[in-house]
This record gives C-alpha cells, structure tokens and sequence, in this order.
C-alpha cells in the first residue's frame, strides 16, 4: 500500500480522475449542441444545470480534501497527504468555475452593479462568496515555496480557513435549494463527521498534553 501511495503514478492518476467531472460537462455540452433535444443532456436551463454541477464538485472536493487527514491517521498512511493539496486546488478550480458560469452565462449578471447587487442581497449568494474567497488563500499559498516563508505553524493555521470554506459551502448550497434539502443534509453530514472527528483529536491530544504536565514531578529549588 505504501509503495502504491508513494508512486508518481499515483497521483497522476488521481490528476486525472480529478478531471473527468470537467470532461463529463464538456461531453454533455457538446452533445446537447449537436442534439435536436439538448434537454435530454443539460435540461430545459443549461446554466442552471451547469451551475449546479460545478457547484456539486466543488463542495465534493472540498469533502474529499478534509477526508485527508482521518485517512492518513485512521489507516496511519502518512503517504496520503501527498494528494490533498492537488484535491484542495481542484475544489478551487471547480469553485472558480462555478463563479465563472453564474458571472458570464447567467443574463441577469449583465453588469457589474447587477453582480455586486446579487451578492449583497442574495444571502446564499454572500456566504457563497464567502466560501470561494477563504479558497483564495489557501490556494495561493498551496506551495512548498510559501510553507517556507509562512513557517509550517502560521501556514497551518492558515489553511484551517478550509473549515470555514467547507461550511459556507454547504450553507450556500441549503440556502440555495429552498425546498429539497436532501443534498445540502448529506454534504452537511459529511463535513460535521469529518470536522467533529478532528475535534475529537484536538480534545484528546489536549487532555493527554495536560495529563503528561500534571504528571511530571517539581523540581525542588533547593
């Protein structure tokens, strides 16, 4: 498994299963054009369609980079840190993608003013932003290069804006559905078991700091 883990390949297959939801859009987008019923691949509202299926993959690769971590320490696979950043980058993508359709495609943002407008008095449309500019750190700083000049405990401070990203996320997704709720109840049950599970840590690895101080003899002065 390790050797498995370690291989280059490996990860450049993980490269490129990260792409297919990007291939699949393009291969409906194409077949809908070449289609007499462009319904049957991208319903009666292409950019809705569209919007909702980059919107799905971001917060699915937002999950996936979370899950990270309790991997690596429930199957004590150091190994697989190696694929979060890739996976973290891949939610910005899709992230940005989404931001990019509702911009260009969608005609009610036809201005800047109109766009500004939605954000502000659009609450799903706020936190959604929200989640999209705490991405904008981590993604900047997703190199070796700036772990270096932030220090390994300021850049990891830095990249907890993940959880904020992570819940925005799914807030912006409820917010957006109104009705059906199963989706955003799903994805909101993932992020609670994968943040819950790191608190867990924290509270446990802080009691036994604490155990470990009180347990140690004082040195007499004399």
């Amino acid at each position: 498994m390790n050797r498995f883990l370690s291989s280059p390949w490996t990860k450049v297959a993980v490269f490129l299963l990260s792409l297919v939801p990007l291939g699949v859009l393009l291969w409906l987008g194409y077949q809908a054009s070449a289609s007499d019923d462009p319904t049957q691949y991208v319903t009666a509202n292409p950019v809705e369609y569209i919007t909702h299926y980059t919107g799905d993959w971001t917060i699915r690769f937002i999950c996936f980079t979370l899950c990270i971590t309790p991997l690596r320490m429930l199957l004590n696979r150091p190994q697989i840190t190696r694929f979060r950043r890739m996976l973290g980058l891949f939610a910005f993508f899709y992230g940005c993608l989404h931001f990019t359709v509702w911009v260009v495609l969608d005609p009610r943002q036809n201005t800047i003013s109109a766009i500004w407008e939605d954000i502000v008095k659009r609450r799903y449309i706020t936190v959604g932003m929200l989640a999209l500019l705490a991405m904008l750190p981590l993604a900047i700083t997703s190199t070796a290069g700036w772990v270096r000049r932030l220090g390994f405990k300021r850049w990891k401070q830095l990249h907890r804006l993940i959880y904020l990203t992570a819940i925005a996320a799914v807030i912006h997704y409820w917010w957006l559905v109104k009705s059906d709720i199963r989706l955003p109840l799903m994805y909101a049950a993932i992020v609670t078991v994968l943040l819950g599970y790191r608190l867990i840590v924290w509270m446990r690895e802080r009691r036994r700091k604490t155990a470990v101080r009180t347990s140690q003899p004082t040195v007499s002065a004399n």
